[in-house]
């Protein structure tokens, strides 16, 4: 398995095409999917196309507060010792919502002699992939990720606010999807972000206003390179966080910051290349094709054993709910927003599946390491999604009886002992995101909350 490292003449010809530029951050993208990094002055760049720069492993495996997981090994047992990271090409560009003087490049983790790190979330997809070129294929994805836009200060009683209109200074009360005076209120945000989007080379296409006030999605144009994919996404949630602190509000990814309102999602638009470059998943049914079929067999049949990749997150949960546009179950359907795979309408040349499941707190590179693995699974031993859901996949899915893992604490079993996922990702990583997960909850649940309080001060 191999993956490609920036060459030092990129980073000469940036640094020649920017005089400007006095500062750079060099991050990386940890397991968690938290960028970490170093904020640099200009003149250590050159060295890092060079030679790299040590980082500790242990820093792959922090939890999402950036605090270490003992459990796994890395830290103390192996003495905390230094990975190199290397800059990952094409990712050298300008950071325009840190200062005209900024500029910014991914990096990704290697071993001392060169091994691609097998815990760095690029590598894992960088595995799947490798499977599919053995075959000749190529997968195809686009990334859709919902978002909130809130207030940087929490109201009064210390709740999590809609981000005002940046026209009127008025707060949205109303769902008002689709609707265009929503987007017009944050139409600056909406045109700084886009602008940035084209300085990092990340393909952001049109935006929405989705199901719920000041919520937000934006999408990014598919293309026949899913590592990429999975750069632009990371890539642009940062810039979207960014720009969106120049305007005085907060951009969240949190799977479900309202019990009462829409969660946030990251839908993935999947196919299937053959080596010249013709989509497999094509076909006059609307269906798909065969290989589509199978694809989205071994989605459908793995998508418990992935969910802790998927919903990664005790909040990722709360998202879960019937008649919400979340799915629950295990369903796929043609041109249905209730099922979890979706082949939408289109003309026949486009066919592909719409993987509906994935909270937008997923790290992008291990859930499209999960989806790929899952549809190369279903192609190779050519599984049978069974009939598509017509109507209420909401309905269906009680009929039969079927859900996906609906808690954080069910979904890391079902993962861990996953022997599909285990052969694609890799034994070494799902112990070790196992051991970041259960690290987590732990953590999480010790605390106590106000809401134990208004449950058991009295009632126990």
């Amino acid at each position: 398995m191999m993956s490609a490292v920036a060459d030092i003449q990129e980073c000469r010809d940036f640094l020649a095409a920017n005089p400007q530029v006095r500062f750079v951050e060099v991050f990386f993208t940890s397991l968690t999917g938290v960028p970490r990094g170093k904020r640099l002055r200009v003149h250590e760049l050159e060295a890092i196309y060079e030679y790299g720069r040590f980082l500790p492993g242990s820093v792959l495996v922090v939890d999402t507060n950036g605090a270490d997981c003992e459990d796994t090994g890395l830290v103390w047992e192996d003495g905390d010792a230094d990975r190199r990271a290397r800059p990952v090409p094409g990712t050298l560009t300008l950071a325009p919502w840190l200062g005209p003087d900024v500029a910014q490049v991914m990096l990704s983790l290697y071993e001392l002699d060169g091994t691609p790190n097998d815990l760095d979330p690029r590598h894992v997809l960088q595995r799947v992939l490798d499977r599919y070129a053995a075959d000749g294929l190529t997968p195809v994805a686009a990334c859709e990720l919902e978002y909130y836009l809130v207030d940087l200060q929490r109201g009064p009683n210390g709740e999590l606010l809609p981000a005002k209109s940046l026209q009127t200074g008025l707060r949205p009360t109303g769902i008002q999807v689709y609707g265009l005076p929503e987007l017009e209120a944050h139409a600056p945000f909406l045109r700084e972000l886009w602008d940035v989007a084209d300085t990092i080379g990340v393909p952001l296409e049109g935006a929405i206003s989705e199901f719920a006030p000041a919520q937000v999605e934006l999408t990014l144009k598919h293309k026949p390179d899913t590592l990429r994919a999975a750069d632009d996404a990371v890539l642009y949630k940062r810039a979207a966080k960014g720009v969106a602190l120049r305007h005085g509000m907060e951009a969240t990814f949190m799977a479900k910051p309202w019990s009462d309102r829409a969660g946030n999602g990251f839908h993935v638009h999947l196919s299937v290349n053959d080596a010249a470059g013709n989509n497999l998943c094509a076909s006059e049914d609307p269906e798909g094709s065969a290989l589509l079929k199978h694809a989205i067999g071994g989605m459908k049949v793995l998508l418990g054993e992935g969910m802790a990749i998927l919903a990664p997150n005790a909040n990722s949960y709360r998202r879960f709910k019937a008649n919400s546009y979340a799915p629950v179950a295990p369903t796929w359907g043609v041109n249905n927003r209730t099922v979890s795979l979706r082949v939408p309408a289109g003309p026949p040349k486009t066919r592909h599946v719409e993987h509906r499941v994935a909270g937008a707190d997923g790290n992008p590179y291990l859930v499209l390491a999960v989806l790929l693995a899952s549809a190369h699974h279903g192609i190779t031993n050519k599984l049978d999604p069974g009939p598509a859901v017509i109507g209420d996949g909401y309905a269906a899915a009680a009929k039969e009886n079927i859900r996906l893992p609906n808690n954080w604490f069910a979904a890391v079993d079902l993962f861990e002992q996953s022997t599909v996922l285990r052969d694609y990702l890799g034994d070494r990583f799902v112990d070790m995101f196992v051991s970041v997960k259960r690290t987590e909850q732990a953590r999480f649940f010790e605390v106590v909350t106000e809401l134990d309080f208004d449950w058991y001060l009295r009632n126990a």
